[in-house]
C-alpha cells in the first residue's frame, strides 16, 4: 500500500513557498486517502492503513540496509503535546531495532554549548543503511531560542551575536547548507511538523492531569510555554518557509487526530524510501562463484550426514 501522491504533495511545503501554517488544517487533509476496508470509523481506517504502511516500511528498511548506499534521517518537530513520542513509537514499531536509532534533544549541556549549534546532532547522524530519528533537533535553535532569546547568552557567540532577523537568517542558511551536504553524501532527510491546534493541545494537557498514568508527562513548564503558542507558531512558520528545500523537504501533518497523523507519517516515510530507487545488490561474477562454492560445500556436508 502507498499513500496517494496527491496527499504527499498536499502535506509538503513547496520549496520557495510559504509554510502557510495558519491556513493548513490541524485535523484533516483535503485529499482522500483512507483505504476502503469495510471498517466503520475513520479511526479504524487510519489504524488499518498504519499497519499496512508499517509492513511496507519493514520491507523498505531491509532494502535500505541491503543496498548500503543511503541513510534516512527523520526529523520530528512540534509544539508540546502534538504527539511526537507516540508517533515515533507507533510508526517505527515494525522496523528492525538494529537498524534504527532515536535521539531526543532537550536543553543543551554545558559541553554542547561549547560547540556550534549543529554539533550535537551531527555526532549522532545515522550510518548508511540505517534510519535515524531526531525527536527535536538543531531546529530548536531557531524555535525555542527565538522565542527565548535570553538563551543565546549561554552560547558565547562572537561579538554577542544579538537575536534578530540577521541571526535567524544566518542559521537558516547554515541549516540548509548542512542538510544539502548530508544529502550529497548519502543521507536522505525528511522533516515533519506535527501541526496541533491550540484547543487540542489544551485538551491533551487536561487529559494528562486527569489520568494518573499520564500525570508524569505534565510539567509546569508546559503551561509557561503554552503562553507563547502564537510566538512558536510564527517561529515555525518562518523556519519551515526558509528551510523546506528540494533536498530536505518539510511535511506539515495534521495532528489533532492521532491515528490519522501516525498513518500519514508512515505513508510519507515509505514514499521517501521509494524515491531513492533502491535495489538489492546484484551478484557479480566473483560473488556468484563464492555463492556457488558455498552451495557445493553445504551440499557435500549434507550428503555426509
Amino acid at each position: 500500500m502507498r499513500l496517494p501522491k496527491k496527499v504527499v504533495r498536499e502535506l509538503a511545503v513547496e520549496p520557495g513557498g510559504a509554510a502557510g501554517l495558519h491556513h493548513r488544517s490541524t485535523s484533516h487533509t483535503r485529499a482522500d486517502w483512507l483505504s476502503p476496508t469495510g471498517r466503520s470509523t475513520p479511526r479504524d481506517l487510519a489504524e488499518h492503513d498504519l499497519e499496512s504502511f508499517k509492513q511496507d516500511l519493514a520491507s523498505a528498511q531491509e532494502l535500505l540496509y541491503a543496498s548500503d548506499r543511503w541513510a534516512l534521517l527523520l526529523v520530528f518537530q512540534a509544539l508540546d503535546a502534538a504527539g511526537k513520542d507516540g508517533t515515533i513509537k507507533h510508526v517505527m514499531s515494525g522496523v528492525n531495532p538494529q537498524g534504527c536509532q532515536v535521539f531526543s534533544f532537550g536543553r543543551p549541556s554545558d559541553a554542547e554549548l561549547r560547540h556550534d549549534f549543529l554539533w550535537r546532532c551531527a555526532t549522532v547522524l545515522p550510518e548508511r543503511g540505517r534510519i535515524g530519528i531526531f525527536n527535536r533537533s538543531y531546529y530548536e535553535e531557531v524555535l525555542v531560542v527565538r522565542v527565548h532569546p535570553e538563551l543565546l547568552a549561554a552560547q558565547h557567540l562572537p561579538d554577542g551575536a544579538p537575536a534578530g532577523p540577521r541571526l535567524w537568517n544566518e542559521r537558516y542558511e547554515d541549516i540548509n547548507a548542512f542538510e544539502r551536504h548530508l544529502v550529497r553524501n548519502g543521507t536522505r532527510i525528511v522533516k515533519f511538523f506535527l501541526h496541533v491546534s491550540e484547543d487540542e493541545q489544551r485538551a491533551r494537557f487536561l487529559a494528562r492531569l486527569d489520568d494518573p498514568g499520564k500525570q508524569w508527562k505534565f510539567s509546569p513548564a508546559d503551561l509557561a510555554e503554552r503562553a507563547h503558542f502564537a510566538e512558536y507558531l510564527q517561529a515555525y512558520e518562518d523556519a519551515i518557509t526558509a528551510t523546506s528545500t528540494p533536498w530536505a523537504p518539510w511535511y506539515v501533518v495534521p495532528a489533532d487526530h492521532k491515528p490519522a497523523m501516525r498513518a500519514l507519517v508512515g505513508g510519507i516515510v515509505v514514499d521517501a524510501i521509494d524515491q531513492l530507487g533502491l535495489h538489492l545488490p546484484a551478484a557479480g561474477p566473483d560473488r556468484a562463484a563464492e555463492l556457488e562454492a558455498a552451495r557445493r560445500a553445504l551440499g557435500g556436508a549434507s550428503g555426509a550426514r
